[in-house]
């Protein structure tokens, strides 16, 4: 079973338990703006300030969860209508995991799923290298997707390698550290740390399955993955979130 059908299949289970299929409940997703996402900050190049990517935010019965996306538009729709999305690109999996979280916030078997504002991305920042400190020791890190902010507290502290997607981060220098290929230079990065923190974008832009089959401790941040980790078992870190 794909990595995306076994993570249905969870969702369903809870949804059917919780009689939310048959009912016509409405998930409605926008696209947050930089602001609304998150707030102002002293930093100037995160991707959502980049235009890189916005978040995408759905609403069930009040309870709101996220995903980052590149993929931007709305939805209306039902729970079913929902978990019968095929998840073949980025703008259905971008619904779907939004969706997702904020169902499970709704039902309270997630939580941290809106992005954390303001001066709370820095907090978070040093929050995490203690964190590390405490369970890893001085662990050789590698970052899937980079996030300015964790990179920056993690190179001071710790050996760090960084791989990325957008080809205007690929061969620049963030923080002192060279940010590599997320294709090309996934395997040797890999194999080279002790421990991956990794985007929950990856579970929208569907190279989740990939990054899934390595055998290193993987820690999953940001909102995305909120819904995502509890069903699957996945350790998370995201202490500044709401």
């Amino acid at each position: 079973m794909s990595f995306y059908n076994n993570l249905k299949s969870k969702f369903r289970k809870i949804v059917d338990e919780n009689g939310l299929l048959k009912e016509n409940v409405e998930v409605k997703a926008c696209i947050l703006s930089p602001k609304d996402a998150i707030g102002a900050t002293k930093r100037t190049d995160y991707a959502l300030l980049k235009g890189k990517e916005r978040l995408m935010q759905a609403e069930f019965k009040g309870s709101y969860g996220q995903a980052f996306t590149d993929s931007l538009n709305d939805f209306h729709g039902s729970v079913g209508e929902i978990l019968e999305l095929p998840l073949k690109n980025n703008y259905e999996r971008a619904i779907f995991i939004s969706s997702l979280n904020a169902i499970m916030r709704h039902l309270r078997l997630a939580d941290h799923t809106v992005h954390c504002k303001n001066n709370d991305l820095e907090n978070c920042a040093q929050k995490i290298v203690t964190f590390i400190i405490e369970k890893y020791g001085q662990p050789r890190i590698c970052f899937v997707g980079l996030q300015p902010a964790l990179v920056e507290a993690c190179a001071s502290k710790f050996s760090v390698k960084v791989l990325d997607l957008d080809k205007d981060n690929i061969g620049k220098e963030k923080s002192g550290v060279l940010i590599l290929d997320g294709e090309k230079d996934y395997k040797d990065a890999i194999e080279w740390c002790d421990i991956a923190l990794v985007t929950g974008s990856v579970i929208v832009n569907g190279t989740v399955e990939n990054i899934l089959k390595n055998q290193k401790p993987l820690i999953f941040f940001g909102t995305t993955a909120a819904g995502t980790a509890k069903l699957m078992g996945w350790e998370r870190f995201c202490p500044c979130s709401y």
